[in-house]
């Protein structure tokens, strides 16, 4: 650890925040469909598409219709994406010739299951990759199929945290707004404007942007090599904005295409969280008190932090069993001695790593540009406990907000409980229906979680000679006992987190898994986000409350405390036995000389 690697972590917290006001207000007057500076630009377009869509603007839906238009999109959208990935090897703008019987003998195909599980994670905002992008899709299928969910999905998330603030904001009223005028809306004023200024940033820090055929060379060994290349700048800075996470290619951010340098790597972790921090200055200039906002950030602040320092000690700590006599003589980039490097980048060194890691897993993004299966076991439970806690410190765009909101109306349900007085949220009074609806929200993320990891461990999968070591289980994991059990866990963990990342220990391109993986995420988009929608409908036919002594304010240090402390309570209570048998035994067992 050093000062710089601190310094690094309030810096960027520190440009986070400037940023967080002026773009959350901007987003606020987009959602309303206010001018704003870029209107004398995009209106017209604007206004092309709904006459080309047959949208009427100012028509309003409630939150069944509105829902309804979140599913059918996107299942439409779905069944398209599948079609071009089993069809691209007839397809253009395929130079390698992936998918056909031109294909070079490293490409692999886009089978059924796997074209199902790809399909579905870009749909559901996940991006979970069970394949090599370099080797397996070309760049229409790059382009069209996989970048195009990259915009659709993230719009979906912020319209349905748009419709949340709306129902909060609204008095008596059976409308959420129109759901094809927000995702218009969002993608044209927020969404391409910031990928525009991004992808330009990113190519002139060194960032490819070409439709080239791969290079071929010969290594001063001797050896023939491919350089794949392609349209990385513009797939790069959207994945990241939209909190996608999924790259061209298999090292993600890894890679010196995608992320050449440490100023490309700061500017994709602001990337990562900007939209959602703004969106919690959105909600507070929704509800018509920006305080509400505030007490929404600060409390992802206070995770992200924890997160994030927790991560960097325990991988400055590294690893016991290793002298540090074999790593002293290797100083990182940033002036770290020693600590873990297994599976980091010496571009971006310990802090960079640890804080990329933590931010990638506190919002649904999944992009990495380190090995998460090489973290430390406490380094590899940072990102497991901000998955399970929903994704919500920052989360997605769009349903970190409206995750926090969920948890913040369980946290004034149980406040008012503790006070015996009906419980209160911005005026609204928190009922049954509504604490029902967040019940499911919480319940069936655990489900995806838990259950799918216990039929997992149970099943005796066949051995897959080239990834199973010996001694290890018959389920396509790495490792054995507590380490093979974390893989498993993090991956239905990502599935249903919508967040992509893996511990890539674990193959998971087999039928079983994709085929399980695509389910998972479809509870974590879907299934969370149509018990949210409904909140939002109950809410918006609601009278405001007057506010009385009795009222709990929901702005300051105690509510902050509190939220804090469910949060915390129902993560731990849902995934502590798990994560007890995974990362913390592993902690225990590694400081007693056994490794996995």
């Amino acid at each position: 650890m050093t000062v710089i690697g601190w310094l690094q972590l309030v810096l960027f917290a520190l440009i986070l925040l400037a940023c967080t006001k002026p773009l959350g207000a901007y987003m606020w007057r987009v959602a309303e469909g206010e001018r704003t500076l870029l209107s004398p630009v995009l209106a017209p377009l604007e206004r092309l598409i709904y006459k080309l869509c047959g949208v009427n603007p100012t028509e309003e839906m409630g939150w069944l219709e509105y829902a309804f238009a979140a599913l059918a999109i996107s299942a439409i959208s779905a069944l398209f994406t599948y079609l071009v990935l089993r069809l691209q090897g007839f397809l253009p703008l395929n130079p390698m010739g992936f998918s056909t019987a031109n294909a070079p003998s490293w490409a692999t195909n886009m089978t059924p299951d796997l074209a199902w599980n790809t399909a579905m994670s870009f749909t559901t905002n996940t991006n979970w990759q069970a394949y090599a992008g370099e080797s397996t899709m070309s760049y229409l299928s790059q382009m069209l199929a996989l970048a195009f969910h990259n915009w659709l999905s993230a719009a979906t998330g912020i319209a349905a945290a748009f419709a949340l603030i709306r129902g909060f904001a609204r008095v008596t009223s059976k409308t959420l707004g129109n759901f094809w005028c927000d995702i218009v809306r969002i993608t044209l004023y927020i969404l391409l404007p910031l990928s525009l200024a991004g992808a330009l940033a990113l190519v002139c820090l060194g960032c490819p942007q070409n439709f080239d055929a791969y290079t071929s060379f010969v290594t001063v060994e001797g050896s023939k090599l491919m350089l794949p290349q392609g349209p990385v700048a513009s797939q790069e800075i959207i994945k990241m904005l939209g909190t996608n996470g999924g790259g061209l290619f298999n090292a993600n951010s890894a890679h010196p295409f995608e992320n050449p340098s440490p100023l490309t790597n700061l500017i994709e972790m602001l990337a990562i969280f900007i939209i959602p921090a703004g969106l919690t200055y959105s909600f507070g200039k929704g509800v018509r008190d920006t305080r509400q906002g505030w007490a929404l950030l600060i409390t992802m602040y206070i995770f992200y932090f924890a997160g994030a320092g927790l991560l960097y000690v325990y991988e400055s700590k590294g690893n016991p069993n290793i002298t540090n006599q074999h790593v002293l003589t290797s100083i990182d980039a940033m002036g770290d001695l020693g600590g873990n490097m297994e599976g980091k980048e010496v571009r971006f060194g310990l802090a960079e790593s640890a804080q990329f890691a933590t931010i990638t897993t506190d919002a649904s993004c999944g992009a990495v540009n380190c090995t998460h299966d090489s973290l430390t076991p406490i380094g590899g439970l940072v990102p497991l406990v901000n998955m399970q806690l929903g994704e919500l410190i920052f989360g997605g765009v769009g349903s970190g907000l409206y995750g926090m909101l969920v948890f913040a109306i369980l946290t004034v349900f149980i406040a008012g409980l503790m006070v015996g007085r009906t419980p209160e949220y911005l005026g609204k009074k928190i009922e049954q229906k509504e604490v029902k609806l967040a019940t499911l929200f919480i319940l069936a993320a655990a489900f995806s979680v838990l259950c799918f990891t216990a039929v997992s461990c149970t099943l005796d999968l066949p051995v897959n000679a080239a990834i199973n070591s010996p001694g290890a289980p018959c389920n396509n994991v790495n490792n054995a006992a507590a380490h093979g059990f974390s893989e498993m866990l993090y991956t239905f963990t990502s599935g249903t987190g919508n967040n992509g990342s893996a511990f890539a220990g674990i193959n998971v391109n087999t039928p079983y898994y994709n085929i399980l993986v695509g389910v998972a995420m479809f509870i974590g988009r879907f299934i969370m986000m149509i018990p949210v929608l409904a909140i939002a409908g109950a809410l918006c036919q609601k009278k405001l409350v007057p506010a009385s002594s009795g009222t709990f304010p929901t702005h300051g240090t105690m509510f902050i405390i509190l939220l804090i402390s469910v949060i915390i309570i129902v993560g731990a209570l849902t995934f502590f036995p798990a994560l007890t048998l995974g990362p913390i035994v592993e902690h225990f067992l590694m400081r007693g000389g056994r490794l996995f």
